[in-house]
């Protein structure tokens, strides 16, 4: 199962325009409203594509209200804490003649320290059925300093995926998690250093596995290789094995036109799949992830993907261009599994300031069936 914990949810407000004109006086149909937030939106794209899913946030005042009411419309299962504060609101305007969209986020409110403790404990709760732990979105302003730390602490071993920005992402890497997904600007911003490879070499030296890193239309890049456990990362650094982080690239060959404001999502969603599937991969991954975040930009809002995804995924091209940096291999396929022979050679913390509830334990994750 996946477990989707999202810090930060919204209510999506979405409308699509002739055109959008700077400073002029638009027109448009009744726009669309969605429970959102980057967490809910993984875990709407991984329900539709069949997997099992538990979406974890809060809610609260009359816009949490229209956010419950939502979501319990859409099918996917959810458990959701009542906090205080209002719950925030996005609106995204899509201008159908550019193919573009424009996105106006709210910053949101912090839920109490005390509501935010209840909320780290249901992370535990929750997690003890899962084996994937998706912590994904932004914080609100005001959030405790140790609050990432502590909701991937209540992961335990399991794979844990973090799509965040600032200094959450160095905070993310420190703690070991086995995926990050910044984007290019994201990246640089976190680490001070330009060149994408080696900022996201430095979250794998920080302690991170894979670095997926989103490049636009350019596709995406994976640095690192993600192990069956947490554990396993420590086993192999103690060995000395590990080695050079391979690097891949997939793309491709065409640019899409759409909305992209839930193809990182989407690209998590794929992420969580396969390792929800018992498959970890690098190839199989970044391919994944490429088409998964390429369908979704096909589609009018946040947490779809098109149906078109796995010919997306057979148009993709995957390079391997490192550890060296040189590309030496182009693998075409397709998403069903890896192309064999493509791929380059190479405690949990405390929960300080937060209190364990004598009663929640952080489980170990259930074994995967591989029949």
């Amino acid at each position: 199962m996946i477990l989707t914990v999202t810090p930060n949810p919204a209510v999506d407000l979405t409308w699509e325009i002739d055109r959008i004109d700077i400073g002029g006086t638009h027109r448009a149909d009744a726009g669309r409203v969605r429970a959102g937030g980057k967490g809910l939106n993984v875990a709407r794209v991984a329900h539709a594509q069949g997997f099992e899913v538990q979406a974890l946030t809060t809610f609260g005042g009359p816009t949490g209200e229209e956010l419950r009411d939502e979501l319990a419309s859409s099918g996917v299962p959810h458990v959701l804490l009542p906090v205080a504060a209002a719950t925030r609101r996005s609106a995204a305007w899509v201008d159908r003649s550019l193919g573009d969209t424009t996105i106006v986020n709210e910053r949101g409110v912090s839920p109490s320290r005390a509501e935010w403790a209840e909320f780290v404990a249901a992370v535990f709760e929750q997690a003890v059925a899962a084996s994937v732990v998706v912590i994904s979105g932004s914080f609100p302003p005001g959030a405790p300093e140790g609050l990432l730390e502590a909701l991937i602490a209540a992961a335990g071993e399991r794979s844990v995926i973090v799509d965040t920005s600032g200094p959450a992402l160095l905070a993310a890497a420190d703690a070991g998690v086995a995926v990050l997904k910044p984007n290019r600007a994201e990246l640089a911003e976190a680490t001070g250093i330009a060149d994408p490879i080696e900022g996201a070499r430095e979250l794998l030296h920080r302690g991170a596995e894979l670095v997926l890193l989103s490049l636009g239309a350019e596709g995406m890049l994976a640095v690192g290789e993600v192990s069956s456990r947490r554990a396993d990362r420590s086993l192999s650094e103690a060995a000395g094995t590990q080695g050079e982080a391979p690097i891949l690239r997939a793309k491709l060959p065409r640019a899409l036109a759409g909305n992209p404001t839930g193809a990182g999502d989407a690209a998590v969603a794929a992420v969580a799949t396969l390792l929800d599937s018992g498959e970890f991969d690098t190839e199989s991954i970044v391919r994944r992830a490429t088409a998964w975040s390429a369908a979704a930009v096909l589609m009018p809002l946040a947490g779809e993907i098109s149906p078109q995804h796995p010919e997306l995924a057979a148009e993709l091209t995957v390079a391997v261009i490192g550890p060296a940096g040189v590309a030496d291999a182009v693998i075409g396929g397709t998403d069903a599994g890896p192309s064999h022979g493509c791929m380059a050679e190479e405690t949990e913390s405390a929960l300080h300031p937060y209190d364990r509830p004598a009663s929640v334990q952080p489980a170990a994750a259930p074994k995967k069936d591989t029949k």
